[in-house]
C-alpha cells in the first residue's frame, strides 16, 4: 500500500507515517515545515516540526516532499496514485486563528479541499482520513450542565458517557479555528455521502505521546509534562479544574488504521475520538501526577479564561469501539510515565 501523510512534519503526523513505515508500506510525509518556525521556541531542546522531520530520515521508505496543501496542482500530483491519505496538516491553535484569521482559513478549509479533490482526481481511488477536532461543537459544549468537584468539573449525568457525533454543532459561537476545521470537516462528509470517497472525519480530543513540544495554545500535556520537568513555570488560564480526555498517540494511530481497513464497512464516517470517558484528566490532576512521577514541581500562574475555551470536553468513543473495535490501550498513568521516560532520554 502507499500511503500519503499530510502534515507528515507534524506530531501526529509522524507517527502515521512511521506506523505505516513499519508495516513495510510506501510512505509520503508531505509538510510545508511552516512549523519550524513557529514553534523554534517550545523547547530549549528541540524544534517539534524539525525534529520529527529529521525523525523521519531513520525509515527508508519515507519519501519527504516539502509542499504546501493549498498549492492545488501539486498535491493532485503526489496524490495520484496513493492507496490512503491520511490528511494531518493544517493550523492548529485556536489563538493563531484569531491572530491570522486568513492563514487559518486557507490552510484548514482550502487546503483540506484541495486534498479532496486531489484523492476524487486519484486514479487509486484511495481512501481518506481527516483529522478534525472537538472544536468544531463550539461553545454549544459549554451550554451542558457541569459539577464542579475539588480538582475538576464533570459532565451532567446525560453526558456521563461524554460527548456523542450526534451533538449539535449550530447556533453558537466557535472561533475562527472551529470554524475552519468544521468547514474542512463537512466538505469530507460530503465527499463521503456522495459516494466519491471512502473517508472518515476523526474528531479529536487531546492526543499526547512522544515527539511533542507542546507550547500554551497546543499540546497542553506535552506542554504541562516538559515545564515541570524543566522547571520553566506554568501558566494556567481559568482555575484548573478544566477537563479533556486524553489519548496516547499510537492509539490514536491505531484507529485510522482500523478504519482503512474496515472502509468499505463504514456507512456514517464520522468518529469522536479521544481517550474516552474512562480516561480524562483536569490540568490540576495532571499536576499531580507529573510531580509524583517525576518528584518535581514548578511554578504556576493563573490567568483568565481564554476564548473558545470548554471546562469540560469528553469524547464518547462507543461508536468508534463498535465499528472500529478499537478502544484505548494506554490509561493516563502509563502515558504520563512513558512521556516522561521517552523525554528524559531526549538528554
Amino acid at each position: 500500500m502507499k500511503v500519503l501523510v499530510t502534515g507528515g512534519a507534524g506530531f501526529i503526523g509522524s507517527h502515521v507515517a512511521l506506523f505505516y513505515a513499519e508495516k513495510e508500506h510506501e510512505v509520503i510525509a508531505l509538510d510545508n515545515l511552516s512549523r519550524m518556525n513557529v514553534l523554534a521556541s517550545a523547547s530549549e531542546k528541540r524544534n517539534t516540526a524539525g525534529y520529527n522531520w529529521n525523525y523521519l530520515k531513520k525509515a527508508e521508505n519515507i519519501k519527504r516532499i516539502e509542499a504546501d496543501i493549498r498549492n492545488e496542482e501539486k498535491i493532485e500530483k503526489i496524490a495520484n496514485d496513493v492507496d490512503a491519505i491520511i490528511h494531518c496538516a493544517g493550523q492548529v491553535a485556536v489563538t493563531s486563528s484569531l491572530a491570522e484569521r486568513r492563514e487559518d482559513f486557507t490552510t484548514n478549509a482550502l487546503g483540506t479541499f484541495n486534498v479532496l479533490e486531489a484523492a476524487r482526481k486519484a486514479k487509486t481511488d484511495p481512501a481518506l482520513v481527516f483529522t478534525s477536532t472537538n472544536k468544531v461543537y463550539g461553545n454549544n459544549v459549554n451550554r451542558i450542565p457541569v459539577k464542579e468537584k475539588g480538582t475538576r468539573y464533570e459532565f451532567d449525568e446525560e453526558y456521563s458517557n461524554g460527548i456523542s457525533e450526534e451533538f449539535p454543532i449550530d447556533t453558537c459561537e466557535h472561533t475562527p479555528y472551529g470554524v475552519s476545521k468544521l468547514s474542512g470537516d463537512l466538505y469530507v462528509q460530503d465527499y463521503a455521502y456522495r459516494n466519491e470517497l471512502d473517508a472518515a472525519v476523526f474528531r479529536m480530543s487531546c492526543i499526547y505521546g512522544p515527539r511533542q513540544f507542546g507550547v500554551e495554545d497546543q499540546g497542553w500535556v506535552a506542554h504541562f509534562i516538559i515545564s515541570i520537568l524543566e522547571d520553566n513555570g506554568l501558566t494556567i488560564y481559568g482555575d484548573g479544574k478544566q477537563v479533556r480526555d486524553v489519548l496516547w498517540v499510537d492509539d490514536l494511530v491505531k484507529a485510522f488504521d482500523s478504519f482503512i481497513e474496515r472502509k468499505n464497512e463504514i456507512d456514517n464516517p464520522i468518529f469522536n475520538i479521544g481517550g474516552g470517558e474512562n480516561n480524562t484528566l483536569s490540568l490540576l490532576e495532571l499536576l499531580d501526577i507529573v510531580g509524583n512521577e517525576s518528584g518535581k514541581r514548578t511554578e504556576v500562574k493563573y490567568g483568565d479564561w481564554r476564548e473558545g475555551d470548554q471546562k469540560v470536553y469528553v469524547s464518547d468513543i462507543s461508536k468508534a469501539r463498535k465499528e472500529l473495535s478499537w478502544s484505548p490501550q494506554n490509561n493516563p498513568d502509563q502515558g504520563i510515565r512513558k512521556f516522561i521516560d521517552w523525554y528524559k532520554s531526549t538528554g
